[in-house]
Formats: C-alpha cells, structure tokens, sequence
C-alpha cells in the first residue's frame, strides 16, 4: 500500500437501518432540507501558486472556471489510484480543499510533498472550521431564510456573514451529494446552526448526510473507493470530478488511457433489494458467478404507505452485470439499477 493510503482500509459495508431513516429524514429528502456537520478535513493552499499547483494535481479543472469556483475533483497516486477526493474553493490565490476526515492525512501528505514553498504554502485548517452541508430540494431556499446568502449558480463558492461571521458558502451541482456547504470558524458553528435550524431546516446527525450520498449514487472514501480505485470505476468523470481537456495532473495516464482508449472491469452500480439483506454478508453473485460486493445499504421509508419502504444498496460490481438483471447481493434477490436513485419508493420491491 501507497504512503499516501497506508492509514486508509476499506470499511465494512455502511448499514442505514429503519432507526436512523425516520419518515421525518425521509419527507425533509424529498420535499425539504436538511443539514448536519459533516465529517471533514479542511486544507488551505495560499500563495501565488496555489491555483497552478492544485491544477498539477485535481483530476478537475480549476483555472478554466475562475475566481469563485467551487469543484470536485480527486487526488492520485502517480499509477492513477484515489488517493483522496474532496472539493476545491477557488478565492482569489487561496484554494480551500475540504475532504472526508479518513481522506486528511493523504491529501496533507501529497500537498506538502508536491507544492514548492516558494509558490504556496498548505496549512490544515481542520481544527478550526466547522462545515456543515445541506441537502433536500428546500435548502438553498431554506439558508435563505435563515439570513445565510447563496452563490448565484452551482458549482461557486461565496464569502456570506452569518450573524457577526465570515463564513465560505458554497454550492455544488444537480447531481451532489448535497446542497450547499458552510464553512464556519469554530466559534460562530452554533449561530449557523440555530440560524438553519430556526428556518425549519431539519437538524439531523452524520448519518443524514450518509442517507443522501447513497440516493446519489455518491461514492465515499474508504467504503466504495480503496487504495486501489480508479476514477472512471466509481463515475467521478459522469459526476463531475474529472477533466479530459485540462493539462497534466498527477495520475492522469491512466485516467486519459480509459478515457479514449479502455473500460473498467467493474463500476458502481444501484441496487434494489426484494428483502433485509444480510448483516454478515456483502457478495454479489449472477447465476452463482461472483460479479461483485455490495458497499452501502439503506432502508428508504415511504411516509405515504403505512410501513411502506424498501431497502437499496451501492455495489461494485463487474462490467458484465448489466442494469436491470436480477442477482443475488447480501443473500438476497435484488435488481441492479443505474444511478442515482429517485424518490419516492414504495413496498413491496
């Protein structure tokens, strides 16, 4: 294993039960907001060759979008692994990059290894910002109410006050893993909170925001991507994150290679469970071939039907399990579906 992934194993598979996927999370999905603080690293690289040298390494574009931007991207290894993926904020020569907590000591290690001092300095801001996201169809609407400006178009990154802070508020695109984000210093975390959550945006805990990168269809760092996963394997090209038309970066041979010239042997896929699948059990098998391991299950309730809901999962799964055919994933029968998922669900499967 790389020295940028050592600390990183893959997780057992995430389980979203029927305790944690209230109707409340479920109605504040669909029809309305919610926010949480998220599980995050915050790394800034300021200088006057921040932008340049995070272009060298994002699998996305930063120059191309300007001042402002907010986007996407991964970092890889030089064999064109993930080694981290988070998103960038472009504000004038200072680029904030916010990665899952598991994703910190990677993306630090390769920032104070591959950019010069001379041009730009890496500093972990972790211990003092608080981010919270939002997602639900309400919540750009929703952080208006609550007196919390909002970038004009998505994929931008704002400075906004909230009550006496300077606060980051950045917005990402249709297909997120959520709304907005909201970069607070520590000490104005709980204004923000009470502000959003006096707006009638639904408080929740981490795995709110777990319940909305599995309906996305949103890979997470450490359970559907390894030390071993290439970009293209988990969409982060359909999602976004990579560029095919910006210079070089880090890792981009292989990532250029699969993109004009190879596939994947196996991609993430939905899945649509018939039944509870098994605690203890995570294969996915076609007509008693292995295709692959399912990575996240979620119960999904239904707040229309009494009891309704059904249970969904993400899943790695080989090139030849095609969408649509029936498999059997975590001892249960389960219908393998493009992504994202679309709400509302109903029972039986």
């Amino acid at each position: 294993m790389s020295e940028t992934t050592n600390a990183r194993e893959l997780s057992a598979v995430v389980r979203l039960g029927p305790e944690t996927a209230t109707p409340a999370l479920s109605t504040a999905l669909e029809t309305g907001a919610l926010f949480a603080r998220a599980d995050t690293g915050v790394l800034e690289v300021t200088g006057p060759g921040a932008v340049s040298c995070l272009q060298g390494l994002l699998t996305n574009d930063l120059e191309k979008p300007g001042d402002g931007a907010f986007v996407y991207g991964a970092l890889l290894t030089p064999k064109g692994m993930i080694a981290a993926d988070g998103w960038a904020a472009r504000d004038g020569t200072t680029v904030s990059y916010t990665v899952p907590a598991v994703g910190r000591a990677a993306a630090l290690a390769i920032f104070t290894r591959s950019i010069p001092p001379r041009l730009a300095r890496t500093s972990d801001r972790t211990a003092e910002t608080t981010v919270f996201r939002l997602a639900g169809p309400q919540a750009l609407a929703k952080a208006q109410s609550a007196g919390v400006a909002v970038p004009a178009g998505p994929n931008r990154s704002i400075h906004a006050m909230v009550g006496a802070a300077s606060c980051s508020v950045a917005r990402t695109g249709d297909r997120g893993p959520f709304a907005l984000q909201i970069a607070a210093p520590g000490p104005a975390a709980a204004t923000v909170a009470q502000q959003l959550a006096a707006a009638g945006v639904l408080q929740v805990g981490p795995e709110g925001l777990e319940w909305a990168r599995i309906l996305a269809g949103w890979p997470r760092l450490g359970v559907e991507i390894d030390e071993k996963t290439i970009p293209q394997e988990v969409h982060l090209d359909e999602l976004g994150g990579v560029s095919y038309t910006k210079g070089c970066y880090t890792g981009q041979e292989t990532v250029s290679r699969l993109h004009f010239r190879g596939h994947v042997n196996r991609h993430l896929r939905g899945l649509l469970f018939e039944a509870e699948p098994a605690l203890d059990a995570s294969g996915v098998f076609q007509e008693g071939r292995e295709g692959g391991r399912v990575t996240s299950v979620a119960w999904v309730p239904e707040p229309r039907v009494a009891g309704g809901g059904r249970w969904i999962g993400l899943a790695m799964l080989r090139r030849e399990v095609e969408d649509g055919v029936t498999v059997r994933a975590a001892e249960r029968e389960a219908r393998v579906v493009e992504l994202p998922f679309a709400l509302p669900f109903t029972a039986p499967a």
